[in-house]
């Protein structure tokens, strides 16, 4: 059995948690409910904390995407960790929902969502695949390229 902590797997892979933005909205980044944590849209930011922008189908390919769509899985993570304490209390990933900016005859964006999708699949292995919805969107807020929500076990 692999004992690996999130974090260890994370600095195997090279990738860090960003910093985080500071939030403009009323609204929490996680909340508990039971044995669930429902963690709010999470946009794509690099590692300064800066957003990743553009829309995909214009400004941005798939590759470019991804990446995005996985910076947003690093973030929804950093937020776990700060509202948990350790990453090591997430049993399962249940549910993502990736909005993606696109233009309108753009069509993929579940490819786009893999970016986080693969990055939890290799985290937790089986129980970081849940199920989930991948949706174009004409805008998201500060003209990001992806936002995802969710919810954990734990």
């Amino acid at each position: 059995m692999n004992n690996r902590t999130i974090e260890q797997k994370l600095t195997d892979m090279g990738l860090t948690m960003p910093v985080l933005p500071t939030s403009k909205g009323i609204y929490k980044r996680c909340l508990t409910v039971g044995n669930l944590v429902y963690f709010s849209g999470h946009v794509s930011v690099h590692m300064d904390g800066s957003f990743v922008t553009g829309k995909l189908g214009l400004d941005l390919d798939e590759e470019q995407g991804q990446y995005a769509a996985r910076q947003c899985g690093l973030a929804i993570l950093a937020s776990l960790k700060e509202h948990l304490g350790d990453l090591g209390r997430v049993k399962r990933v249940v549910k993502l929902l990736g909005m993606v900016n696109a233009t309108p005859d753009y069509d993929k964006h579940p490819i786009v969502i893999n970016g986080c999708s693969e990055l939890f699949a290799t985290l937790w292995g089986h129980d970081g695949i849940g199920v989930r919805s991948a949706v174009g969107m004409g805008s998201l807020p500060g003209n990001v390229a992806v936002e995802i929500e969710g919810i954990v076990e734990i």
